[in-house]
């Protein structure tokens, strides 16, 4: 059985949604937060913007692949036992035991990745700039702006879940990106 008919079987097509959407909105508010910081100091080095930005992005990831696959591998490890124990059979061979193996794996590499590939997209305009590419405003202006896109574009992944309206779904999580840039303007601005 491929992976696609893996997460049918075991039914984790919406964790997986929900752990994309979790860990890409944390993935793009942590860019945010770090690059209005880096915006509202003393002016720094591009390298050292990037550099904090990565460190942060792999922790996300690695953070998300860990603790993902920790908890579901128990999860479907006691979904398979209480399987086996209503079916009083052992199930080592099936694609009931194959799936508790795989699944899992997936599950955490797409909650490891989501914030890392949202975090390279958002630091896109910082390598741009650092190889020499002349951007018209700073890079960190359209970082910002990057990332508040993603935000919105995540909340339209959502409106297709939820069944309201894709704009409404958008500007409800762009407003907490708004909120949040402008709690990070007060307290550190």
């Amino acid at each position: 059985m491929d992976i696609k008919g893996l997460v049918e079987l075991t039914h984790s097509q919406g964790i997986m949604r929900r752990y994309f959407i979790v860990n890409g909105f944390d993935g793009a508010l942590t860019m945010l937060g770090l690059i209005l910081g880096f915006l509202f100091s003393t002016p720094t080095d591009i390298n050292n913007i990037i550099n904090v930005c990565m460190g942060a992005s792999i922790a996300l990831c690695v953070s998300g692949i860990s603790s993902a696959y920790v908890s579901e591998s128990a999860e479907r490890k006691y979904v398979l036992t209480k399987l086996e124990n209503a079916m009083i059979t052992d199930l080592s061979q099936s694609s009931h035991a194959h799936a508790a193996r795989i699944v899992p794996i997936v599950i955490a590499l797409v909650n490891g990745l989501a914030p890392l590939l949202i975090s390279l997209l958002i630091l896109l305009p910082l390598w741009l700039y650092k190889s020499g590419m002349v951007l018209p405003i700073s890079p960190l202006i359209i970082s910002v702006f990057i990332a508040m896109t993603v935000i919105f574009l995540l909340g339209v992944f959502l409106s297709r879940v939820s069944g309201i309206s894709w704009w409404q779904s958008g500007i409800r999580t762009l407003m907490v990106g708004i909120l949040t840039a402008a709690l990070i303007f007060v307290f550190v601005g």
